[in-house]
């Protein structure tokens, strides 16, 4: 008999995901914990591991399509194993008593899958249709009747709002659970989520009218031809991500050069520690631990501001993320606990995640939890630039190429490395004398070494 199998949450307000990859076919045997389908999300490349041993008998999903957590993606039948099992084992003891039925070996892990199997949901009611089973055929439900717009949903009572929506929230520092839908059955939107948060900024009542809709772009084919592709779902959460960011946080970016000349000669001499332990003692590495130690001097920039509750969160733990360019667009893993590892073990960590990164292989808590991000184009040339706020986030600290300047240094004109560093920070919580303040740290030690360990 087929049993359908659904799709596995695929991490937190993670709700769904665009097949970009099907790992088996019909007929194949299958064991539990195989890759079985590929999922993009909005976060992450995730290969979803069966949760059963069998024989696929249907795929219900195709390339390019949407697949919702709890839905069925596929039919197996795992009844074709314990049958085979149980006639060899009457026909070696035809006398012996009824022995148990052979068992699925289903604590064997595909080396190639992920070790911990995510744990099988409930279908939800929103499942898209799926192709004809051999079941009989369910009648359609009815369709979603229309109804006004309706107050924010009681405490306890599910959310009607998309997980992209969900994500906006989040990220801007609001409660969804308090924002008034205007769609069907008191659905939430984006625009809602801007509206309602317009209200909280500027102290107006309930019932303001939210920005207007994007303006349409003309038709661009009275002028050539065109092609267009839809956004991938990590480009389009870069998008909303980006644009709630630019338009809810007061940008400042603050710029400084540091001479890095001694840094660099200290690099090249202990970058061989850094190698035989599998890193690269990059800028990076040292910008890490530079920014953890400048983090615990000032918490402001460890912070996040909620404006919901007019509340300021400083968070006592240090993690940092990196932006990484890959074929895809651009990512930025998680470094944990920065302030609690030595630059080798940063350079490890980093080459690591960075290969992760480009080979698909983060996971959404890679990508989840940072406290500060740092974005280093120096590999891409550039003298400035300004960096966005990694919401929820309040800085962020960019690095460009450093070059060799003449420097005027004890009454002479020097050839000295100078590295570019510009900090863009939230002006809702950080002051621009605050602003300056952290950079002429980070320039010092960035110049001094030593004064890491004095002061760090």
């Amino acid at each position: 008999m087929a049993t359908p199998f659904n799709l596995p949450a695929l991490g937190e307000n993670v709700d769904a995901g665009t097949v970009v990859g099907i790992l088996v076919a019909v007929g194949d045997e299958v064991e539990e914990n195989q890759p079985v389908l590929e999922i993009e999300t909005d976060k992450a490349n995730l290969e979803v591991p069966s949760g059963f041993s069998g024989v696929v008998t249907e795929i219900l999903v195709e390339h390019g399509a949407t697949a919702e957590v709890g839905a069925p993606v596929l039919m197996y039948d795992d009844s074709g194993a314990e049958t085979v099992a149980s006639t060899e084992k009457e026909a070696e003891e035809p006398a012996a008593e009824a022995a148990p039925a052979a068992e699925v070996d289903a604590g064997k892990v595909d080396g190639g899958g992920d070790s911990d199997s995510a744990p099988q949901a409930t279908p939800e009611q929103n499942v898209p249709p799926a192709a004809d089973t051999g079941t009989a055929e369910e009648p359609a439900a009815p369709p979603t009747p229309t109804i006004p717009a309706i107050p924010a949903p009681s405490p306890g009572a599910p959310v009607p709002a998309a997980p992209s929506v969900r994500r906006f929230a989040r990220e801007i520092g609001l409660d969804i659970g308090q924002v008034p839908g205007t769609g069907p059955a008191g659905r939430i939107s984006v625009e809602d989520v801007k509206a309602h948060s317009r209200q909280l900024s500027a102290g107006r009542a309930a019932g303001d009218s939210g920005p207007s809709a994007p303006a349409p772009l003309p038709d661009f084919t009275k002028w050539g031809p065109v092609e267009t592709e839809p956004m991938s779902n990590l480009r389009r959460a870069a998008a909303e991500h980006l644009s709630a960011a630019w338009t809810n946080i007061p940008h400042v970016t603050y710029g400084d050069k540091a001479d890095v000349t001694d840094m660099e000669a200290l690099r090249k001499q202990f970058g061989p520690a850094a190698e035989a332990a599998g890193g690269k003692l990059t800028m990076t590495a040292i910008a890490l631990k530079i920014v953890a130690a400048a983090l615990k001097r000032f918490p402001q920039f460890n912070a996040s501001v909620d404006m919901a509750r007019h509340e300021i969160i400083y968070k006592k733990y240090y993690h940092v993320g990196v932006a990484v360019d890959t074929d895809r667009g651009l990512v930025v893993p998680v470094i944990r606990d920065v302030d609690r590892k030595n630059m080798v073990e940063l350079s490890v960590e980093l080459s690591e995640v960075a290969a992760k990164a480009r080979d698909r292989k983060l996971s959404p808590d890679d990508m989840q939890g940072s406290t500060f991000t740092i974005s280093n184009l120096g590999r891409l040339g550039g003298t400035f630039f300004a960096p966005i706020v990694n919401a929820p986030d309040v800085a962020i600290l960019g690095l460009a190429r450093s070059r060799m300047e003449q420097v005027y240094v004890d009454g002479t004109f020097q050839p000295r490395l100078m590295l570019p560093l510009m900090i863009s920070y939230d002006h809702r919580l950080i002051d621009g004398a605050d602003g300056a303040r952290f950079m002429q740290w980070l320039v010092q030690a960035f110049e001094e070494p030593f004064l890491l360990s004095l002061e760090g």
